[in-house]
């Protein structure tokens, strides 16, 4: 056995600091690697614990790999639902849609540095494809993506109810939205200028106005 085995060296089942090392550390790792690539051993040095440690508060790397996506995911999704309340909720809107909507634009695209791992997971989750297990794809789509669509979704919903907006399909709507105000997937050796941002979340955000504003009858 070795000195990082040893028993009086693990901290007991469910101390907090630990477990949030562990989860921090494994954060990194799937980032970097991804879940295929990713190792109990990799994580556990980058936490500088045994991997006694991380299986005495997870039962697999699956189970560990599941926490952190999911914790992950719904810290985001709670970011971006505050951030549309922000634009469009009933106390932040300023009455000025299109300008609401171009804030809005612009705080989406803009680089959020707090979650650079998650979104590295994310990218690893599309480049891995079908050897990625098919339960967690959707535990993530359904505590990231889909909950901030549903959340966007909703907001479009009530300014069409307040007339603002013309809307038939408020999922397919709200994922449009996202998709024109996105900035392209293509790699990059530094972030948009905050000018570039906002020339292109004016541009997106026109486009979306010409297809679902009202009287906008272009189908």
């Amino acid at each position: 056995m070795t000195g990082t085995d040893a028993p009086q060296e693990r901290p007991r089942k469910g101390f907090p600091e630990k477990r949030e090392a562990i989860l921090r550390a494994a954060r990194k790792v799937f980032g970097q690697v991804g879940y295929v690539g990713a190792s109990i051993g990799l994580i556990a040095a980058e936490a500088a614990v045994s991997t006694r440690t991380i299986y005495n508060h997870f039962a697999h790397k699956e189970e560990l790999f599941a926490t952190v996506l999911i914790d992950s995911s719904q810290e985001v999704a709670a970011a971006h639902e505050a951030m549309i309340d922000r634009h469009l909720g009933a106390t932040g809107s300023t009455g000025d849609l299109e300008a609401d909507l171009v804030a809005l634009a612009e705080e989406w695209a803009r680089p959020r540095p707090e979650f650079t791992d998650h979104f590295a997971i994310v990218g690893r989750i599309h480049a891995e494809g079908e050897s990625f297990p098919a339960d967690l794809r959707e535990s993530w789509q359904q505590a990231g993506p889909l909950r901030v669509q549903a959340a966007l979704a909703a907001a479009l919903t009530a300014l069409a109810e307040r007339g603002a907006l013309r809307v038939a399909d408020p999922a397919f709507m709200a994922e449009h939205f996202v998709s024109l105000i996105s900035p392209a997937a293509r790699p990059r050796t530094s972030p948009l200028s905050a000018p570039e941002l906002a020339r292109r979340a004016r541009a997106g955000v026109r486009t979306f106005l010409y297809g679902y504003a009202p009287g906008a009858d272009r189908d």
